[in-house]
């Protein structure tokens, strides 16, 4: 059973950041805030500590499994290459996953490959983990929403956590109502010359208020959540020339 701290042991040493005197450092990155929809609704259920650590241990194995492989192709000579770096800092928060990204050194068709990768990884959970973890568990998430934004960030202490308004906006595009998956699209050329291009098929760029960030945000929206948005929901994401 969890003890209460010692009273000699309270202190910021407990949030497990190191040296909080530290200068911060800062680093142009790439955040993408994984929620999982339906999760506050999962662990309400019948004795919820049955059933909430074996769809954590399974979805947190299959989401590092899923990110390595969507990130690593074989080249001609049959050596293991990278579409885009692998991330630096991973950080589950409770319902959902904290992912960053260094930028510096990352071309624009790297920035593209991160997005590609983490759509597929959205896609993937829909189509291959919820039907095998409903085998195991009653009622699992239904839905792996992702928010991604570029920008600065600063490590706190160590560098055990990082803070920064992609971070914040990341956090707070996969909570817009009737949208799985979007794309704060400052430092994210969605024009970028690749085959089989990703973003231009798919995505539309809409006008849309984000809390605590701007009225008017520019943000790259799925076409396919657009259509199944409800007529209010719809009206929230207007047209970038309104």
């Amino acid at each position: 059973m969890a003890k209460s701290l010692p009273l000699a042991d309270f202190n910021p040493s407990v949030l497990g950041l190191g040296d909080l005197t530290q200068a911060s450092v800062r680093i142009e990155a790439m955040a993408a805030v994984f929620d999982l929809g339906g999760f506050t609704h999962f662990c309400k259920q019948v004795d919820p500590h049955l059933s909430v650590p074996t769809f954590l241990s399974q979805f947190l194995e299959w989401l590092m499994e899923q990110l390595k492989q969507e990130t690593v192709v074989q080249n001609e000579s049959g050596e293991p290459s990278l579409y885009h770096p692998l991330p630096f800092f991973i950080k589950f928060m409770g319902d959902g996953v904290l992912i960053l990204w260094n930028c510096e050194g990352m071309t624009s068709v790297h920035i593209h490959n991160v997005v590609v990768t983490l759509y597929e990884i959205c896609q993937s959970y829909q189509a291959r983990l919820l039907p095998s973890l409903r085998s195991l568990v009653v009622d699992p998430p239904v839905a792996l929403r992702c928010g991604i934004a570029r920008g600065t960030i600063f490590s706190v202490g160590d560098g055990r956590d990082f803070v920064g308004s992609c971070i914040n906006i990341a956090g707070r595009l996969q909570k817009l109502p009737g949208v799985n998956f979007a794309i704060n699209i400052r430092g994210v050329d969605i024009k970028v010359n690749v085959s089989g291009d990703f973003l231009m098929d798919r995505v539309s760029i809409k006008k849309v208020s984000i809390r605590g960030i701007g009225e008017t945000e520019l943000v790259a929206v799925l076409n396919s959540d657009l259509a199944a948005m409800t007529p209010e929901e719809r009206k929230l994401y207007k047209a970038p020339q309104s």
